[in-house]
């Protein structure tokens, strides 16, 4: 099939996108297009314009900034793969962007574009939403921001209102040396949307006990969601200790079934990569406090 006719419109600064978007409720914002054209050309989307913002120089960029880094919208997943400073300080980001698509996708799919779509298995938002990282807006009005756990409200739903254009991610930095993460994801093929996935960022003192953890899971329920194991700072992250935190606030979470999995399935697979993702990153950070005291 062909997409429905549409106006296609490159504005020349975010201002005039903003603009552009707000004018019009059936207008779309298009940068890598790797969901949206798809869905433009089986017609499960018709918008009225396409108002390109790949090539808007405010929307591009990795840069650090206190206790943060923020990646531009536009930013494309093989670079923020690639880039060394995500690597450094963001290692939740740089672990689970491998899993993005696929490498073509990754080189025309952005960072933003992911956020914007909100998929519950999305790998981007999970990191995001599990982090607590701050969606940057832009407005005709100015800039705006908001935590990511308010940002998306369901499938494909998120907060953002007319008019408004995500300009940018700010994924906070850790102050920690001894930080180890792990991630882990169940899907039909590699690559494909995960049928549930789990990601654990946490850091450890000289002596072993965690001072900070951050656990998500995504594919669940219809959105990605960050999980309250705080529990667990000052503990050695014992099995059991592990085990009894996650299984007490995975009471909590919500569950979907479709043709792939059922919402009992996805609730026992997220619990258990949930344990395995807070195994591994303890590994990895003890492995990183041995190298350090070498």
């Amino acid at each position: 099939m062909k997409p429905a006719p549409f106006e296609y419109i490159r504005p020349h600064s975010l201002i005039e996108a903003c603009k552009l978007l707000a004018e019009d409720e059936d207008a779309r914002a298009i940068a890598g297009g790797q969901t949206l054209v798809p869905m433009l050309a089986m017609r499960l989307a018709r918008p009225a314009k396409l108002i390109d913002i790949m090539r808007l120089p405010e929307l591009a960029g990795i840069r650090a900034e206190a206790g943060a880094v923020i990646v531009g919208a536009t930013t494309r997943q093989a670079v923020a793969e690639q880039d060394a400073l995500i690597r450094m300080q963001v290692p939740t980001l740089a672990r689970v962007l491998p899993w993005v698509g696929h490498p073509p996708t990754r080189n025309r799919g952005t960072v933003g574009g992911s956020i914007a779509n909100a998929d519950p298995s999305a790998e981007i938002p999970l990191v995001a939403v599990t982090l607590g990282a701050e969606i940057m807006l832009a407005t005709p009005d100015g800039l705006s921001s908001m935590p990511a756990d308010d940002f998306f409200i369901g499938p494909m739903l998120t907060t953002i209102a007319p008019g408004e254009c995500i300009s940018a991610v700010k994924f906070p930095v850790w102050a920690h040396k001894n930080i180890g993460v792990g991630f882990f994801e169940i899907s039909a093929r590699k690559s494909d949307f995960a049928f549930a996935s789990a990601l654990a960022q946490l850091a450890l003192d000289d002596d072993g006990c965690c001072i900070e953890i951050a656990l998500g899971v995504g594919g669940v329920g219809d959105r990605a969601l960050r999980l309250d194991v705080s529990s667990l700072v000052g503990t050695r992250l014992e099995a059991a200790a592990v085990a009894e935190a996650v299984h007490a606030v995975s009471g909590d979470m919500e569950a979907s079934s479709d043709l792939h999995a059922s919402a009992a399935y996805r609730r026992r697979v997220a619990i258990t990569l949930s344990k395995r993702a807070i195994e591994q990153a303890r590994t990895d950070a003890s492995a990183r406090a041995l190298k350090g005291a070498a």
